[in-house]
């Protein structure tokens, strides 16, 4: 029975953490998300934020052993998109998202940071983005805005 407060996921996967399954889910996600009538934008912008956030999971929460499952669910409401991303791997530093700020782009490019970009899309991309720790767990949720009406 869903609910209105918690409606069932209409997309909902688990995986292994590895780079191969990332790309794997994300094309599945894709292929959901145009079979539900979604714009090439709204398909864009989850792409973008699912691949940076699973790529963060993959790499720094399993340190890149491909051990280690990852939960995605999906649903979908009038006007938006929520996620849900669970993993068992290392929690976020401090206990916290990343900070909201691009990294210094001044200076050489030999000396330009490799990382840091990502966390600034999803949080762009994204409202009440928010990260928990509940227990072994990493709990991501977000939420990505859509005027697309469900053609299921």
């Amino acid at each position: 029975m869903t609910s209105p407060l918690r409606p069932d996921p209409l997309f909902s996967r688990q995986f292994s953490a590895s780079d191969a399954a990332v790309r794997i889910l994300l094309a599945e996600l894709r292929g959901w998300l145009t079979c539900l009538g979604m714009d090439e934008d709204i398909c864009g912008s989850v792409e973008i934020v699912m691949a940076e956030a699973l790529n963060n999971i993959v790499e720094h929460a399993y340190s890149g052993a491909g051990k280690g499952l990852v939960d995605v669910s999906v649903t979908q409401q009038t006007a938006q998109l929520s996620f849900t991303i669970r993993d068992e791997g290392q929690p976020m530093p401090g206990l916290r998202l990343p900070d909201n700020q691009l990294p210094d782009a001044n200076g050489p490019l030999a000396e330009l940071p490799e990382g840091g970009f990502g966390w600034f899309l999803i949080h762009h991309l994204t409202r009440q983005l928010s990260y928990e720790r509940q227990g072994d767990q990493n709990l991501i949720c977000f939420e990505i805005a859509t005027n697309n009406a469900s053609k299921v």
